[in-house]
């Protein structure tokens, strides 16, 4: 990095400032249930609220551990077959929930005029890796079979997913891909996602601290979470990226996760997959449910949207 000071969207900056003037213990050094706590009032503080929808259900479907919670969204009542989009949410695998990406999953839904399933997850500590991943894999299968309990007829897959949903977004691309459901995955969208290991990364060292995602919180998700550091499941900078689905990889530029992001997509094209990089600029991680402390961002969430619309309308 050079000593240039990054560039913070002023909207952006106003949202650090006000976070650093909040008094309060930092994330890693809150209980579990502090922890958790937090991550839903900060999303309560800071995103947009939630549309409203005519289908917003919650539904559940077999999973290795038992029932896997989901959440149906969309914006119509019924469907012709088409694609369904398939929701994974942040929060490093530890924190996150239905109800933290409530607002944000109401938003696609609206923006891509597509049903969106929610996937509840099971969470680490309690259930460390690879639970979630599991959980992400048989959730998208029963979704791409057409379950009856679903209501729509399902023609491809389009996953999604921010931060820790945005890793599960690759591994389940590349689970689907090594043994396929009952329909593709026609489009993957991992949102600053964490594919490879970020220790010594220049986002790392630059935006360790007041970013919003911090070098301490990093530590806290990664030691509950327990990925094997050789297991493409947990890293999938180590899977094979010949296979991959057409691909739209989001980064942050002021991400401590940033340069992890940056590889995967690198990956993907040494490997001469389909995909298409877009760095929002001047933002940190987590924008996307910062979108009314931090209006410009609803902006770029609809510029991933719009991507998205034209690689569907127009596959490669």
């Amino acid at each position: 990095m050079s000593d240039t000071a990054p560039f913070i969207r002023p909207d952006m900056k106003m949202f650090l400032d006000a976070l650093a003037a909040m008094e309060g213990p930092a994330l890693a050094d809150m209980t579990l249930e502090e922890a958790r706590a937090s991550y839903v009032a900060l999303h309560g503080m800071a995103d947009r609220p939630a549309r409203d929808l005519p289908v917003i259900r919650d539904l559940s479907c077999p999973g290795p551990a038992g029932d896997i919670p989901l959440r149906l969204y969309d914006a119509r009542e019924t469907r012709e077959p088409g694609p369904v989009t398939t929701f994974y949410h942040g929060g490093g695998f530890v924190i996150g929930d239905l109800e933290t990406h409530h607002a944000l999953c109401t938003e696609i839904a609206a923006l891509m005029d597509l049903p969106l399933v929610a996937v509840d997850y099971r969470r680490a500590p309690e259930a460390p890796f690879p639970a979630a991943i599991e959980d992400c894999e048989a959730a998208t299968r029963w979704i791409a079979s057409s379950p009856q309990d679903l209501g729509r007829e399902v023609s491809g897959l389009v996953t999604i997913g921010d931060s820790a949903g945005g890793n599960a977004t690759i591994v389940v691309g590349q689970l689907l891909a090594d043994e396929p459901a009952a329909v593709p995955v026609i489009l993957q969208v991992p949102i600053f996602p964490l594919a490879s290991a970020v220790e010594g990364s220049a986002s790392f060292e630059a935006f360790d601290d007041g970013f919003v995602l911090t070098r301490a919180a990093i530590e806290f998700f990664d030691a509950a979470y327990g990925a094997d550091r050789a297991d493409a499941r947990g890293f999938p900078i180590l899977g094979d990226h010949s296979k991959a689905p057409p691909t739209i990889v989001v980064t942050a530029s002021l991400d401590p996760i940033r340069d992890s992001g940056r590889d995967y997509a690198s990956a993907l094209a040494l490997a001469g997959a389909d995909v298409t990089f877009i760095e929002i600029k001047g933002v940190t991680h987590s924008f996307t449910n910062l979108r009314q402390a931090v209006p410009s961002t609803q902006g770029d969430l609809e510029r991933i949207a719009a991507h998205m619309k034209f690689l569907l309308e127009n596959p490669s």
